[in-house]
């Protein structure tokens, strides 16, 4: 992990005790075209039938999304906040390690849309494709005292 670049390194140490840290939720790898996280699938994340829940892909989708969007962004000029998430379950996975690879589709002034594919890494098998669209909120001008 210590190969990221400092400003994702300085954002994970804000994650102590969220829900990334609470899962395992992992950053792989980032750059200007792609992010991709890695989560082992355990019985934190799994629904009562045994199989990865769905809402932990949505999660995982979103999460590759904003980290992707804070990397891509001067955090002192915009704020990157979502706005708009959607995906299909195409697959179920009941143990092993998921990955979400995020690529930009479109990037604008005010939005980011991101494409998030949630993939089963042992059998390389597409579980979840998601949208997420993130607005960026510009923040105010310090005003000169």
């Amino acid at each position: 992990m210590n190969s990221l670049p400092e400003k994702v390194q300085n954002l994970l140490a804000l994650q102590k005790s969220t829900a990334l840290e609470t899962l395992g939720v992992e950053v792989f790898s980032i750059d200007e075209d792609h992010v991709c996280l890695r989560m082992p699938i355990t019985p934190k994340v799994r629904q009562p039938a045994g199989l990865l829940h769905g809402g932990i892909s949505m999660f995982l989708a979103e999460t590759a999304a904003s980290f992707h969007c804070v990397f891509l962004t001067d955090l002192r000029e915009m704020l990157p906040v979502g706005i708009e998430i959607n995906g299909s379950h195409l697959a179920s996975a009941e143990a092993g390690t998921v990955e979400a690879v995020g690529r930009v589709l479109n990037r604008g002034r005010s939005l980011i849309v991101h494409e998030v594919d949630i993939v089963h890494l042992e059998e390389n098998k597409l579980l979840t494709k998601a949208r997420v669209t993130n607005y960026l909120k510009r923040l105010k001008a310090p005003e000169n005292s």
